[in-house]
């Protein structure tokens, strides 16, 4: 009598899965305009107000952070939410807006 052995085979398969959540933040801050415009004259006629928001990122960088530590986590890239994000590329991005001045851009 001949005995028939059947052997199971137990295949692994690794599931892996990325989720990428974004978080927003929103800050206003004063700019003197006596001293922007004094800056204005120093830096030259190409200086703008985003360079004066680099050059001094004391005035914003601190709250910024904060806000953003206190914002929810949204699932997705962020890149379709207001905001104008413009580069789905980059880790991180900053912009700014001034009605005043009616500009707006990329940090």
């Amino acid at each position: 009598m001949a005995v028939l052995i059947i052997k199971f085979f137990i295949m692994k398969v690794t599931i892996l899965q990325r989720s990428v959540y974004y978080k927003t933040a929103e800050v206003e801050i004063d700019i003197d305009m006596n001293l922007y415009d004094h800056w204005r004259l120093d830096n030259g006629k190409y200086a703008d107000i985003g360079d004066y928001l680099i050059e001094n990122e004391d005035l914003w960088s601190d709250k910024i952070d904060q806000k953003l530590s206190e914002s929810e986590f949204i699932f997705g890239f962020g890149m379709d939410s207001s905001g104008g994000w413009a580069d789905a590329e980059l880790e991180s991005e900053f912009r700014y807006e001034c009605d005043e001045l009616k500009i707006g851009g990329h940090l």
